[in-house]
């Protein structure tokens, strides 16, 4: 999402993004504590709905309410939300199959999904370094997921689990291709708020398939995880205002530190170091898309400022 800056605070925008990382992962870490006692449709909707009220108060101190949420493609934000909230919902099935680190290291891969899809999908060009950055991501997946591959079926979980976040991570793919397309008009206000509210809806929809009463101690958990997420969704929008989205893109990757310690410290999980070589290059990957695309931005820039006499 396109966010302008209203000052450059780099050390500002670094705090802002890694709590929201961090609050992100913690998100996550409920969700999976909680997946033995509910249904992944009920823990997305605990997680959009509770995430509402954080989103309109904040909204609200920033003047935005009336304005912020108009809109001129409804139907952008219909499917926005069947979109994310089928990755969501893939990605929390995920949660209860598979260790915290994994789950993070896979969806490591969004960029990189996002770029093939962007090829085929918006006809954009990719040269010799996003095509080495793609190969190197997909070398990367593959062997984060060959362990669950190679010796398990369908019916194991921990295969299951790392095709549910597998497809989770192509689903958010899309959901980046959409969104492109949906903030050419749209208030990113309105994008975040849209969401939760489409997000609360469809996730009804998976009420016949067997959602259960949560004991007051679970419930409790579900309400903090929606109030959580959209704290953290507040935060990594407020980040994008202080600093640009190439320096503050590396950041992203500490969630495999925060994963790591919680996975740990909550549910005594440790990291493999196939997985960790695997997540390795998929973030090497992801950094050469983010190192050239700062390039790419230099060139624009000096490009512009030849051509524009005012620069």
């Amino acid at each position: 999402m396109t966010i302008n800056l209203t000052s450059h605070r780099p050390g500002l925008a670094v705090l802002l993004k890694l709590s929201a990382i961090f609050l992100f992962t913690v998100m996550s870490a409920i969700i999976k504590a909680t997946s033995d006692d509910v249904p992944p449709g009920e823990a997305v909707f605990f997680r959009s709905f509770f995430a509402i009220p954080v989103i309109l108060v904040w909204l609200t101190l920033r003047g935005q309410l009336r304005n912020g949420l108009l809109t001129r493609n409804p139907m952008g934000h219909v499917w926005r939300g069947l979109l994310g909230t089928t990755g969501m919902g893939l990605t929390f099935a995920g949660l209860g199959l598979l260790p915290l680190p994994e789950v993070t290291a896979i969806g490591y891969a969004t960029p990189i999904f996002t770029l093939i899809l962007a090829a085929l999908m918006l006809g954009e060009r990719i040269r010799l370094i996003r095509i080495s950055a793609v190969v190197l991501g997909l070398i990367g997946v593959l062997i984060m997921l060959w362990p669950r591959l190679g010796g398990g079926t369908v019916q194991d979980g921990a295969t299951l689990g790392a095709m549910l976040v597998l497809g989770a991570t192509l689903t958010r793919a899309l959901v980046q291709i959409h969104i492109r397309q949906l903030v050419q008009t749209e208030n990113t206000a309105a994008i975040v708020f849209y969401f939760s509210v489409t997000a609360s809806l469809i996730s009804l929809l998976t009420l016949p398939f067997g959602w259960e009463m949560p004991s007051a101690e679970t419930a409790a958990l579900l309400v903090l995880a929606g109030l959580i997420g959209g704290v953290a969704q507040i935060l990594v929008t407020s980040s994008y205002r202080f600093g640009p989205a190439s320096m503050l893109a590396p950041y992203d990757y500490a969630s495999m530190i925060f994963a790591i310690l919680i996975g740990y410290v909550w549910f005594s999980e440790l990291p493999t170091a196939v997985m960790l070589t695997g997540a390795a290059l998929v973030i090497a990957g992801n950094i050469l898309v983010i190192w050239r695309e700062h390039q790419l931005g230099l060139e624009r820039a000096k490009a512009r400022s030849v051509t524009d006499p005012k620069s």
